[in-house]
């Protein structure tokens, strides 16, 4: 890639006018009420498998979710090309979030329409194509001259428009045939985008490490959201107190796991990054091993919002009464996929195996054979005290490098 390349776009003229971003671009209050919208639409993604907790609304709800991760990850990358809250992009973004906004509202009857007004699947579909077709759109004038990027943007176009496709024929089909017309979407998206090449443009590396940062915290968010709303009608208890505030110690684990080395340390390995190379990493760093963080997250929401319900539903369930099935599953084997994504992220940046986490990640994996009988509070308790020791390990074994590498993060800050 040449030095033209990585050139930011002229800005345009009128209503099309586009403002570059430069390399010291940090993210822009527009681009964080976009994520409010975003959040509101997986907290729905959340709910709607909570409502009839099983495998199968479980794949159903990582289905809608990774739709959901492309059409946030797309603004990711425009917003670092040009300024989200400036010209026609900031149409783009407003407009994006309205046709977001519709899909969080369709997804509670995503694969059950009740009736009596809009196709919901079919809402859902059209408006997650809207948002995806839009961004290309705007990309091409973010573009400006730069002839490789647009005919980056025309290979990309395809996958894009066919997963579109795919995914509004299986609305209007419905059942079976839904399930698997939006599944080929997925995978024709995924595979499609990254076999489409690598002359898409990154200027401002810090700008897309902190967005991916803020999906990570808004991700956290809805985890500690669905403790406070599995017991919102319910009176303030000791169990549910200590079920909060287990589920609050996971959240601040993860937390901590992704923000006190890893992500720095990463910010940094993608800004010395130039070229080509900084195209590869971030869209393999980021657009995907982020999405398996991401759905880890919203996965261990799912089982602490079964949790609180199990211990503050006295009605229905005794305090004895263990997790089972799907959300047993959720709470431990999300933490464990969050967890091997992170793996994953540490190897593609620095070539290097956090050993610790793998070996957690595979007792998480295959904890819930061995908790399977103690009491829902109990097996919540097992998963926050073994995060707690993994972290004071690493505190301890690690000290110095993880001093030296805050230590230069809080320079770079500085």
């Amino acid at each position: 890639m040449t030095a033209h390349a990585d050139r930011p776009p002229r800005a345009g003229r009128g209503r099309a006018r586009v403002l570059p971003t430069t390399e010291h671009h940090t993210v822009t209050t527009l681009e964080l009420f976009f994520d409010l919208v975003f959040v509101f639409a997986i907290t729905q993604v959340t709910a709607f498998m909570a409502e009839d907790v099983g495998w199968r609304s479980a794949a159903r709800g990582l289905v809608v979710l990774a739709l959901l991760w492309f059409a946030w990850c797309s603004y990711a990358w425009l917003g670092n090309q040009a300024r989200a809250d400036e010209g026609v992009v900031r149409g783009a973004v407003i407009a994006a979030m309205g046709a977001l906004f519709l899909v969080g509202l369709a997804i509670p009857e995503a694969w059950g329409d009740e009736g009596g007004g809009l196709s919901a699947p079919v809402v859902l579909a059209g408006a997650i194509a809207a948002v995806r077709l839009l961004h290309l759109a705007v990309y091409v004038l973010a573009a400006g001259e730069d002839a490789g990027l647009r005919a980056q943007l025309g290979r990309t176009a395809v996958p894009v428009v066919a997963a579109a496709v795919l995914l509004v024929v299986g609305a209007v089909l419905g059942g079976t045939a839904q399930t698997v017309l939006w599944v080929l979407a997925l995978l024709v998206d995924y595979s499609g985008m990254y076999a489409s090449g690598q002359n898409w443009r990154l200027p401002a590396p810090g700008h897309f490490a902190e967005r991916h940062g803020l999906i990570v915290i808004i991700a956290l968010g809805e985890s500690i959201i669905a403790v406070g709303v599995g017991v919102t009608d319910l009176p303030l208890t000791l169990p549910i107190a200590a079920a909060a505030l287990l589920g609050l110690t996971v959240s601040v684990c993860l937390w901590w796991a992704y923000f006190d080395v890893v992500a720095p340390v990463a910010e940094r390995v993608l800004a010395r990054k130039e070229g080509r190379d900084r195209i590869r990493l971030a869209r393999d760093s980021y657009t995907y091993l982020h999405f398996p963080m991401v759905a880890g997250i919203i996965f261990l929401a799912l089982g602490l919002k079964k949790v609180a319900e199990y211990v503050g539903d006295t009605e229905h369930h005794a305090l004895t009464d263990p997790l089972e099935g799907t959300g047993l599953w959720a709470l431990y084997a999300g933490v464990a996929v969050y967890l091997l994504a992170h793996l994953g992220f540490r190897l593609r940046n620095t070539g290097s195996v956090n050993r610790p986490r793998a070996v957690v990640a595979v007792v998480l994996l295959l904890a819930p054979l061995a908790v399977r009988y103690l009491p829902a509070l109990a097996q919540l308790a097992v998963l926050a005290a073994v995060l707690v020791a993994m972290l004071s390990y690493e505190v301890v074994r690690y000290a110095d490098a993880r001093a030296r590498v805050r230590a230069e993060a809080a320079a770079g800050h500085g």
